[in-house]
């Protein structure tokens, strides 16, 4: 490669960085108007004074509210997943289910469950499709959280990771919404009831 193409390729990536980092700043704000007003609400001048960027940018990067909307549930899905697979990355069987829990509450707490199951019901097909790519790959995080839940304690379930995945998952949308409505509810509790059922299906 001559010096003249590598001086290309450097300006090229330096054009290319500061647009990626517009996009996510404008999703990150676009979820934190979400999160705080709902996706219903959600206008293309709020995210744009959230993220602090002009409309026209938005529009740039995301051409609509639904295509935006569709990239929001692609990043929160993402990003949850990672979370998830990190929680018992490092974890030992004395807190394994404790370190569970720290990473459910910090998602309940970050809202974007509330959001993701708000734009489950939303019509575009955009979203549909993104929203069912986010629920498959969060159903294969949680069969992969339950198989390294299940070695940590050195139990072996007799019902197959996926299918157990099938009803955690569930489970967890409806904390979320229960959350939402009810300040009183103790999610702790319905989530170690889960988990003694959960350990009584192992060998």
């Amino acid at each position: 490669m001559s010096r003249a193409e590598g001086a290309e390729i450097r300006v090229t990536n330096a054009e290319h960085r500061p647009r990626l980092e517009a996009a996510e700043r404008i999703l990150r704000a676009a979820v934190r108007c979400i999160v705080a007003s709902g996706a219903a609400a959600l206008t293309m001048h709020d995210v744009a004074e959230e993220a602090e960027v002009s409309k026209g940018l938005i529009h740039y990067h995301f051409h609509d509210k639904d295509t935006l909307l569709a990239r929001v549930v692609e990043w929160m899905g993402q990003n949850l997943v990672m979370r998830e697979r990190a929680a018992l990355e490092n974890s030992v069987p004395r807190h394994a289910i404790d370190d569970l829990w720290a990473w459910l509450t910090a998602e309940l707490d970050r809202g974007h469950l509330r959001v993701l199951l708000e734009l489950a019901q939303w019509r575009n097909p955009l979203v549909r499709r993104a929203i069912h790519t986010a629920n498959l790959g969060r159903r294969e995080a949680s069969a992969a959280s339950i198989e390294r839940l299940f070695a940590l304690l050195a139990l072996r379930p007799r019902i197959p990771a996926q299918l157990l995945a099938d009803v955690v998952v569930p489970f967890v949308d409806g904390l979320a919404m229960t959350m939402g409505v009810d300040p009183e509810f103790n999610p702790r509790a319905a989530f170690d009831v889960l988990w003694l059922s959960l350990l009584t299906l192992t060998d």
